[in-house]
């Protein structure tokens, strides 16, 4: 797109002599753009599946006793927890168990 605009540009705007070179650096800043893109994108692996869960805080929807289930980022998940845990109540999720939240009651901060 860089290029595109820099070659009209080139051909209506500018005078004849700065032609060749509106158009050598609409295409030397559309390469950069597109190097420092793809490196920018590169920088780190994509982070998906339940593994991106833990340390999610959620709010238990059905109660854990010690199965039940959790919201997490608008999810509802299976989740078991250690401590019984009554509905509402915030909890955090510290492991899995295949598609199983394990989870523990969030601790309260003395706002």
């Amino acid at each position: 797109m860089i290029v595109l605009v820099g070659v009209l540009i080139a051909v209506f705007v500018v005078p004849d002599q700065w032609t060749v070179p509106v158009v050598i650096a609409a295409i030397g800043i559309e390469v950069t753009e597109t190097l420092v893109t793809m490196r920018w994108s590169r920088r780190a692996p994509p982070k998906v599946g339940v593994e991106t869960l833990i340390g999610a805080a959620g709010v238990v929807v059905q109660e854990c006793r010690p199965i039940g289930r959790v919201r997490v980022r608008g999810e509802i998940w299976r989740a078991r927890s250690t401590v019984p845990l009554d509905l509402g109540v915030r909890a955090r999720v510290v492991g899995r168990e295949r598609l199983t939240l394990l989870v523990e009651p969030e601790p309260e901060t003395g706002r």
